[in-house]
């Protein structure tokens, strides 16, 4: 992994489904436009490369690949992201902030696959500048998926979702630029706490 040697800034949002990263991605954008920045949201997976269009199936029970194979695909469709999106803007000066990161294949995909063949998949990747994780318990975003009315994908149940929340607390303290913020309080108050940090 290697640091990002362009002139935009490279931030990462991350957290349990329903966590309310996905709000905070689009709060931040708002945020630093109105701040005269240049600014790109984007999500991972990606609905535009071969491997993102099958992990979508994968998520949405469609299909069935092994939790390796998926993982592979995770890694395809970032090397992609990164190529044609993500380090494209960044050597233009923008701001780029980013709806999950590599932290997700490693948090998501630990509960099946070793960490040290996860880690050796994305390896090659751009680390984030900052990176925010926003710290919701599981059951808050059971009760929020629920609130949405839409059938659950492959991880939204309570039990893969604990795991997933303690695989994030132990993942991201290898790593640096990350930001814990408390995903229970109102919305406002978190976008004021992300504030802050940018």
């Amino acid at each position: 992994m290697r640091k990002n040697p362009y002139p935009g800034k490279f931030i990462v949002f991350e957290g349990l489904d329903g966590s309310g990263q996905s709000t905070q991605v689009k709060l931040l954008a708002e945020f630093l436009k109105r701040k005269k920045h240049q600014v790109l949201t984007t999500k991972e997976p990606t609905l535009d490369s071969t491997a993102g269009k099958l992990i979508r199936k994968v998520l949405d029970k469609k299909k069935k690949i092994p939790p390796q194979k998926l993982q592979e695909l995770y890694a395809r469709d970032r090397q992609e992201h990164l190529k044609k999106v993500i380090i494209p803007a960044l050597k233009k000066g923008k701001t780029v902030i980013s709806d999950r990161y590599f932290f997700s294949s490693f948090a998501y995909g630990g509960l099946d696959v070793p960490f040290s063949y996860l880690l050796k998949i994305n390896d090659k990747f751009l680390l984030p500048d900052l990176v925010f994780f926003i710290n919701t318990k599981p059951e808050t975003c059971i009760l929020r998926i629920d609130k949405r009315g839409k059938k659950n994908t492959f991880f939204e149940c309570k039990d893969k979702l604990e795991k997933v929340y303690w695989k994030y607390k132990k993942i991201l303290k290898k790593f640096k630029n990350v930001v814990v913020i408390n995903g229970e309080i109102s919305i406002s108050r978190i976008h004021q706490e992300i504030k802050k940090y940018v």
